[in-house]
């Protein structure tokens, strides 16, 4: 199993959105590494939803349900389906990926733009365990 985090603007498309429509198609990514990310993604595959613009938190966790295919809009491009698992306890903000020294290797700390990255399974627990602990 893989492990991943995908970044949304909440205005656009949140975390409750998701958990509303029970499924999303991840799409609408335009940046080469991000749909190298998304290619290599397959079913059961965890994922954190990580709120973009003024929030800047992990606040939930999904899973793949549906690995890549291209967009029917654009087939240059792919999208996954996501399926959501669980709200974290507390979102987990951004300043706190950065002060815990566990997870100054994260891709979300040196790539930040970055819309998909994955994320390592020490990574992963991490920041459960910091929604847990709060």
């Amino acid at each position: 199993m893989n492990y991943w985090l995908v970044k949304t603007e909440p205005e656009t498309f949140s975390w409750a959105d998701l958990q509303k429509d029970k499924k999303a198609v991840w799409d609408g990514v335009r940046n080469f590494q991000a749909r190298k990310n998304l290619k290599e993604m397959k079913k059961g595959d965890r994922v954190f939803i990580y709120h973009t613009g003024d929030e800047k938190a992990v606040v939930g966790t999904a899973s793949v349900i549906k690995t890549a295919y291209p967009e029917p809009k654009d087939p240059d491009w792919v999208a996954v389906d996501l399926a959501p698992e669980k709200a974290l306890k507390k979102p987990v903000s951004l300043a706190q990926i950065k002060q815990d020294k566990s997870l100054q290797s994260m891709v979300l700390v040196k790539a930040a733009r970055l819309s998909v990255q994955p994320v390592s399974e020490a990574e992963y627990q991490r920041i459960l365990d910091l929604s847990a602990s709060a």
